[in-house]
């Protein structure tokens, strides 16, 4: 009787204590904290102009887009057509649904149109779905909200072009 060995995926194991890690370098400390602090700045921004608008300007999406601007500046999804193109276009596809609908249904509608849409004009920013959710299910303001979205979502852009000056970086990898 033969023993046959359990097959195994061509997967690597997750390190075990004393192995090497396959996960991304750690960030130099320098690079950490310009990071964390343009990240802070940007968002603490989007609160004080939204105190002296009147309008809530950092919402959730907004959070995610700095993350992904700070910490991963050369992705497609971090560069300003996408992130300002996305928040647009997914904001008016959100406020178009909720003109429908602010259902929970109609805002998941909205979100998958979002990725649809933004995949299709080439400016894919996975947060910007979120921002299609939260458009579709406001119920006053909707042209507010989404030329807020477009303010927000520059702002972002803008501290990302500081920070990599700063770090001596390029970004945005382009514009258009």
């Amino acid at each position: 009787m033969s023993v046959i060995a359990p097959v195994r995926p061509n997967v690597e194991a997750p390190a075990l204590p004393g192995e090497a890690s396959s996960a991304p370098p750690r960030v130099p400390a320098v690079k950490l904290l310009l990071t964390t602090f343009a990240s802070i700045a940007a968002l603490v921004l989007l609160v004080a102009l939204g105190e002296v608008s009147g309008h809530l300007l950092l919402i959730p999406p907004m959070a995610a887009s700095m993350a992904l601007v700070a910490a991963a500046p050369q992705s497609p999804l971090s560069q300003p057509r996408s992130v300002i193109g996305g928040h647009f276009i997914a904001a008016t596809l959100g406020a178009a649904t909720g003109l429908l609908s602010h259902s929970i249904w109609a805002a998941a509608i909205a979100g998958g149109l979002a990725v649809g849409a933004t995949l299709l004009l080439r400016m894919p920013h996975s947060p910007a779905a979120a921002t299609a959710v939260i458009a579709t299910m406001a119920t006053a303001d909707q042209i507010s909200f989404v030329v807020c979205s477009v303010i927000a979502a520059s702002v972002l852009v803008g501290f990302g072009v500081l920070q990599s000056r700063l770090r001596g970086a390029r970004y945005p990898t382009y514009w258009i």
